[in-house]
């Protein structure tokens, strides 16, 4: 498709800025700081806390239900390119879950069919403030409606239109209106946000806060860390004054510099790369990667 094509080669590269210094106040507090719940440290199996998203590229089979290896029940839907499964869970320690999952896919059925379209959107309301649940609700809907309203119907043109702008350029503003919507709504409020969305072989992303997006290829390869952190003990971590040991056992391990709902201007991480195949893409909140080990959250979904 001319569309694809042309999107293809507009793309804008990753932020390379360098990270803000965090200043302190005189409690020891990072400013503009957004801090989740110690709570996070609690066992997988007593407080998960994750929105998953795993998208493989080329479609295995759904795992029977005695085989699922994380906690709750996922529900799979196998599509003709993309095989998507997605679950979320409050935990034992929190009342209500303040993270939220948003998926939305495309199927066509033919002689003639269209690319893989997939977005994915999960984030994490901010533990520690009011309305996190909110927060993020409104963060994955904004994005998802600025993304369908702007990339979506010329994506069905059968003229090969294209969008007004850039993938990457609409995944970043509508990162970007979300985060000052979330701040109109309740400005003691904020939320991470990781957003992906598929585009035949091409995977594009935006970014801000410390949920993850992880990439695994053929099944044997590594589980690699496509999103930073924006955390104070990721940028602790950067400069090595500690170790990543350290920096999971870190009384401020949950301090962001960086997150959705702080008001001004944010610097959304926004790239694009080809989506191999085969391959298996994993969106998390830090309830799940900070209690589970790499391996074991690949060999579950490979």
């Amino acid at each position: 498709m001319k569309f694809l094509r042309q999107i293809f080669k507009r793309e804008i590269k990753a932020d390379e800025s360098v990270l803000p210094e965090a200043a302190e106040t005189d409690d020891g507090q990072v400013e503009q700081e957004l801090t989740f719940d110690d709570n996070d440290e609690a066992a997988f199996v007593d407080a998960m806390e994750e929105d998953d998203t795993i998208v493989p590229s080329s479609p295995p089979a759904p795992p029977p239900d005695d085989e699922l290896a994380l906690a709750g029940e996922i529900e799979w839907r196998t599509r003709h390119a993309l095989t998507v499964g997605y679950a979320t869970h409050v935990g034992r320690v929190r009342k209500r879950n303040e993270d939220s999952a948003l998926v939305i896919t495309t199927e066509t059925l033919g002689d003639s069919t269209l690319p893989p379209y997939g977005l994915f959107i999960v984030a994490d309301g901010m533990g520690g403030h009011s309305e996190g649940q909110m927060a993020s609700q409104l963060a994955a809907r904004i994005v998802a409606r600025d993304v369908m309203s702007h990339i979506f119907p010329p994506f069905l043109q059968v003229d090969a239109s294209e969008p007004s702008q850039p993938v990457q350029s609409i995944l970043e503003s509508s990162a970007q209106t979300a985060n000052w919507e979330v701040h109109a709504a309740n400005a003691e409020s904020g939320t991470t946000l990781t957003a992906t969305l598929i585009l035949a072989e091409r995977l594009y992303i935006a970014h801000v806060g410390d949920s993850r997006a992880y990439l695994i290829q053929d099944g044997d390869g590594e589980a690699e860390l496509l999103t930073l952190d924006h955390s104070f003990v990721q940028r602790l971590q950067d400069t090595g004054q500690i170790t990543a040991e350290e920096a999971a056992v870190h009384p401020q391990r949950n301090i962001l510099y960086r997150a959705i709902g702080q008001g001004e201007r944010l610097s959304i991480d926004t790239f694009s790369r080809p989506l191999p195949k085969p391959s298996w893409l994993v969106l998390c909140s830090d309830g799940l990667w900070g209690v589970v080990d790499i391996e074991f959250l690949k060999a579950s979904v490979t």
